[in-house]
């Protein structure tokens, strides 16, 4: 087993809303699509990445309780234009740029959605 995780997903209210966020916030291009009936937003990656989605279904709720994932946010400047970006797109940083040691920095932030999302840089 080469990771813990190889998928994730986050609940959306509003699709269109949330896809518009993280793609705002992190700078990326989150392509859209359906899979098995469910819209979703797949966040981009390599084929060995660990990979995840944006997901519009009845079975998920967006929540502030429950699993925290943490996104990558590429290096330590990376992580702070992210967080520039999240106010102005509708969510709020709970908590801000951390420094956690040789494993790099983190903050945690509340989408648009209601979900609290970790973002992670390395050193």
């Amino acid at each position: 087993m080469h990771n813990a995780i190889n998928w994730f997903e986050i609940p959306a209210a509003d699709f269109d809303r949330a896809v518009t966020f993280y793609n705002t916030v992190l700078g990326i291009e989150i392509r859209k699509d359906k899979f098995m009936g469910e819209p979703q937003g797949f966040f981009p990656g390599d084929d060995m990445a660990v990979r995840g989605a944006i997901v519009y279904s009845q079975r998920l709720t967006p929540s502030t309780a429950g699993s925290l994932i943490y996104l990558n946010a590429g290096t330590a400047d990376g992580l702070e234009q992210a967080l520039s970006r999240v106010e102005s797109s509708g969510g709020k940083i709970t908590m801000p740029k951390t420094d956690i040691g040789e494993a790099g920095f983190i903050a945690i932030i509340l989408d648009t959605e209601g979900n609290c999302v970790g973002l992670h840089a390395l050193r």
